[in-house]
């Protein structure tokens, strides 16, 4: 049976150009970056090529650089950093209705300790404008937190328009752009962006790594604490042989990347415009265009997500759903609910997320498939009278 991974939106693959680099650290250079001596030294020298390596990537200082266990704990880092330090300045965090949870439940904590939240609604493509951004914003705004990139719908937010409008009324802007990186070109200078979190494995590292790029002269008091290092902004010791293959993935993710988002871009094109050509009554979500190169969003009216997967995998091909019935609850996606889906319509979402080893061959048999897979299980449907 031929197999189809089109989830790279949850995780991607471990280049072996990757895990090569990474090996000496599991091995032979196993001291702790702390430690004085040759082994920590050595140690301490690749953790240092790879903050280079990261900062590079969206074009900031090494020492801007915070490295952690992955997005969620780089989102938490800034939220609640930013919340804790600059409290005084205000208690009004401005973000949008369809936000990871990770930044959701964080600002839902916050909201428990006296702070004010802005949940921005969403157009029907799942963006906001920074003309939105800007009404919304009060004397007291500390924070606007506006993912770079929607993880479902992979509608890309304009953030070099809202990060000047944060640099202009002094209010910190965060982006969650664990979707972004690796995938479109970031530059947190001319995007006045203060910080940004990312993880290594959404572009081809390893698991259990990210970082938090924070602008020079922010202060994000520790998370978690009980030693010094990352300059005293984030305890433990380094997951040293996570962070080296960070470095280098991001590193690899950013080579002719125009070139590899043009490849994926033609072959989501394809699945954008092939699938209602072969499939009555399905809609995309999400913009468009303006969109992240690799991520395809259709809702299939009349059958449900979790089916849908269910079929695809029996045939091969690895997606995912809007739907979050696989992880317990029966309720559809907020982000489509947000964009303005019914529950029966979100339910049906189908989300394929494409990476540059995708290939034509992928894109045909998903063609081949998914059509039988929608015409058998619309024939099970309640719902569907032909």
């Amino acid at each position: 049976m031929k197999r189809v991974y089109l989830d790279n939106a949850a995780t991607t693959k471990l280049i072996p150009e990757v895990l090569s680099e990474m090996m000496p650290y599991m091995t032979d250079i196993y001291g702790n970056p702390s430690s004085p001596h040759y082994f920590g030294q050595q140690a301490g020298m690749a953790v240092d090529k790879a903050r280079l390596r990261v900062a590079s990537a969206i074009n900031a200082e090494p020492g801007e650089i915070i490295f952690t266990s992955g997005g969620s704990e780089a989102d938490n880092t800034a939220i609640r950093g930013i919340a804790e330090r600059y409290s005084k300045r205000g208690k009004h965090i401005i973000t949008t209705a369809v936000e990871h949870h990770a930044v959701l439940h964080t600002c839902q904590l916050l909201e428990k300790q006296g702070y004010e939240v802005t949940y921005l609604p969403v157009d029907e493509y799942g963006m906001v404008t920074a003309d939105q951004v800007r009404e919304a914003m009060r004397s007291d705004t500390v924070l606007v937190t506006i993912m770079f990139a929607n993880n479902e719908v992979g509608t890309i937010m304009p953030i070099a328009e809202i990060g000047k409008l944060c640099r202009e009324r002094g209010v910190f802007f965060h982006t969650d752009a664990v979707q972004a990186v690796g995938h479109v070109a970031i530059d947190v200078k001319a995007m006045n962006i203060d910080m940004l979190s990312m993880s290594a494995h959404k572009f081809h590292g390893p698991k259990g790594v990210g970082a938090l790029y924070v602008r020079k002269g922010i202060i994000v008091p520790a998370l978690i604490v009980g030693g010094a290092q990352e300059r005293n902004r984030r305890a433990g010791t380094e997951n040293v042989p996570g962070i080296v293959g960070m470095g280098k993935a991001i590193e690899l993710a950013c080579e002719d990347l125009d070139e590899k988002g043009k490849k994926m871009a033609a072959l989501r094109d394809k699945l954008i415009r092939e699938i209602p050509r072969l499939i009555p009554e399905v809609k995309l979500n999400g913009h468009p265009t303006t969109r992240l190169p690799n991520n395809v969003n259709f809702s299939i009216k009349y059958i449900e997500g979790e089916s849908i997967l269910l079929m695809l995998d029996l045939n091969g091909i690895a997606a995912s759903s809007g739907s979050a019935c696989t992880s317990g609850s029966l309720d559809p996606s907020h982000v489509l609910l947000a964009m303005g889906l019914t529950h029966e319509v979100a339910h049906g979402s189908l989300r394929m997320t494409l990476s540059d080893e995708t290939t034509e061959e992928d894109i045909d048999y998903v063609l081949e498939v998914l059509p039988k897979v929608a015409e058998r299980l619309r024939k099970m449907s309640p719902l569907y009278h032909g």
